[in-house]
């Protein structure tokens, strides 16, 4: 079993449901913890046949948060566990999506998510 973790991952998207939310891009955070099942086979050969691959997951995220529109940061922080959650050799994760400024006194506002089997 393997913990991943990706940090302050920075992106822009539509997030909100005021008008200005709904035509300008804002940014958005996202830290990730996914726990894997590591295959021991692709430990002793040190190859990645049969790993998790975080690249892959990233890259997936990247493109939905920043071709999306969402009105709730709860259903972005949903969905994108629900995408980690897809491959079975994930079993736990932790989604966390912070929208900076969204308060106009606080340095950002989150939602965490997380799920296991």
């Amino acid at each position: 079993m393997a913990k991943i973790r990706v940090k302050n991952l920075l992106l822009r998207t539509y997030i909100g449901f005021n008008p200005e939310e709904l035509i300008n891009k804002q940014d958005v955070i996202i830290n990730l913890e996914i726990e894997a099942i590591i295959p021991e086979e692709a430990l002793l050969a040190d190859e990645p046949d049969g790993i998790y691959n975080y690249k892959t997951i990233t890259k997936k995220i990247i493109a939905y948060v920043q071709e999306g529109h969402f009105k709730l940061l709860e259903v972005l922080t949903q969905n994108l566990l629900n995408m980690i959650m897809e491959d079975e050799r994930v079993v736990w994760a932790k989604v966390e999506v912070d929208k900076p400024h969204a308060l106009r006194f606080a340095e950002s506002v989150s939602f965490e998510m997380e799920a296991h089997r």
